[in-house]
């Protein structure tokens, strides 16, 4: 059935994915892998370039956004071998030695890259550094970053008081701090933790909620120490540490498992599982949504790998009921939204998604883009200025679709057109090879 699946190269070098379900239905069998989990191997990169010695990498993500991290530090002095997913060797420089490159760092779309990276660029005394992305991550807004390190003595320059990229920074010996972060991202913690590790004394982060925690377990695997407080959802990390080089395996990336756990749940008929996928207690969120919404999905072959919690997951198909999704749940499944859009399409009743203004702001206005993408394909979804409200049930039809450049878009729609009567046509799906490659392979693989 692969042949329903097509991929055609537009005169502007953009990709058109055409899926044509056939009129007789179709089932999603078999078992899969996803790619590794993106936050992990941004992380990885970053803290090998600079722990001392070798650092070895299983699982790396091999997505655009990695590359960029890559490309960076590698222009900062660290040693990274040629990315692939058996073995990547990064022989750090040790903490306090990236040097200052010849060239603009180039963040392409990655607002991992850029957040996270100018904390370590601004606590480094006498340097300079420039930063920028391509033109999606130069909307982007960076003073929430920015902002704190500055309360911290950083210099930075940017557009727009300082807010959007390109910016420029001149290194500084920062002062320890306790930044009280008005929302819950991960970003934002991380970047001030990386600050904090060239800066004398206590830096803490203090959360409005519970965001994921990849950051503090990777840095304490390197050797840092860190003060976790659950109960007001703080940590705090001790600074001028030595990091050493480690071992790190990379589980595979639930925000591209959620993809398939809503394919199988929505295509009739449908059973898959999904092996080797991280399950931290701080990204499953969409786990936790989807088992509001009745979806058949088991846990299987739960294990501890390198520090992460992960499982194998089976999910099955059956009918889905609407539920409200908010409040502190949100940020454990922020970047799953658009595809948790296309199951509130297929359940019974009406789902709200709501404290999800963030969206707004990722690659593209999420928000904005699933409703008039779902809409037109003959969902009914109402736009809220902090979410979405989706009624579910509609049948859908196949129709000339969006991807916005946003590879979670590009996805989202792909498995909304499965159950969708007649073809659907998505432009510029070339950007699901952001964050999964072989998204359009795997989808071939499993129709069955």
């Amino acid at each position: 059935m692969s042949s329903s699946i097509v991929t055609t190269q537009n005169n502007n070098q953009s990709q058109d994915l055409i899926i044509k379900p056939p009129s007789s239905g179709l089932s999603l069998q078999g078992k899969i892998t996803v790619p590794g989990d993106k936050s992990i191997s941004h992380r990885a990169l970053m803290l090998g370039a600079i722990a001392k010695g070798e650092t070895t990498i299983k699982g790396l993500l091999l997505g655009e956004d990695p590359r960029s991290t890559a490309s960076c530090f590698r222009a900062m002095g660290a040693e990274i071998s040629e990315l692939n997913t058996q073995k990547v060797v990064v022989k750090g420089i040790g903490l306090g030695n990236l040097q200052e490159p010849k060239d603009i760092l180039d963040a392409g779309n990655s607002g991992t890259t850029l957040r996270l990276m100018l904390g370590l660029l601004a606590s480094h005394p006498d340097r300079f550094f420039t930063v920028t992305g391509d033109n999606s991550l130069r909307s982007r807004p960076m003073s929430r970053v920015v902002k704190p390190l500055q309360q911290m003595g950083a210099t930075i320059w940017g557009r727009e008081n300082n807010n959007l990229a390109p910016l420029a920074v001149k290194g500084q010996q920062l002062k320890p701090f306790h930044y009280h972060s008005p929302i819950a991202s991960a970003q934002v913690k991380s970047c001030i933790l990386l600050a904090g590790l060239m800066t004398e004394g206590k830096t803490t982060v203090t959360e409005p909620a519970l965001s994921r925690d990849h950051s503090e377990r990777m840095l304490q695997a390197f050797g840092a120490e860190l003060e976790i407080d659950p109960q007001t959802n703080s940590v705090t990390i001790i600074g001028q540490p030595d990091l050493i080089g480690q071992h790190v395996i990379v589980p595979g990336d639930i925000s591209s498992a959620a993809f398939w756990l809503v394919a199988a749940a929505i295509v009739p008929g449908s059973e898959l599982v999904i092996t080797n996928v991280g399950v931290n207690p701080t990204r499953t969120g969409v786990l936790e949504a989807l088992e509001m919404m009745d979806a058949n999905i088991t846990k299987e072959n739960e294990r501890i790998v390198a520090g992460e919690p992960v499982a194998d997951l089976r999910v099955k198909y059956g009918k889905l009921k609407a539920c409200t999704i908010g409040g502190s749940l949100i940020p454990r499944l922020i970047d799953e939204i658009p595809i948790l859009a296309v199951a509130a399409a297929f359940a019974e009743g009406t789902t709200i998604i709501k404290d999800a203004a963030e969206l707004r702001v990722k690659e593209s206005d999420r928000l904005a883009v699933m409703a008039t993408e779902l809409t037109k394909m003959g969902a009914k979804v109402t736009e809220l200025p902090d979410g979405l409200e989706i009624n579910g049930g509609s049948p859908l039809t196949g129709q000339e679709v969006d991807s916005h450049h946003d590879h979670r878009i590009a996805m989202s729609l792909a498995i909304a057109a499965l159950v969708a009567t007649g073809t659907t046509n998505i432009h510029r799906a070339e950007a699901a090879s952001i964050s999964y490659p072989n998204f359009v392979a795997t989808l071939q693989q499993i129709i069955g």
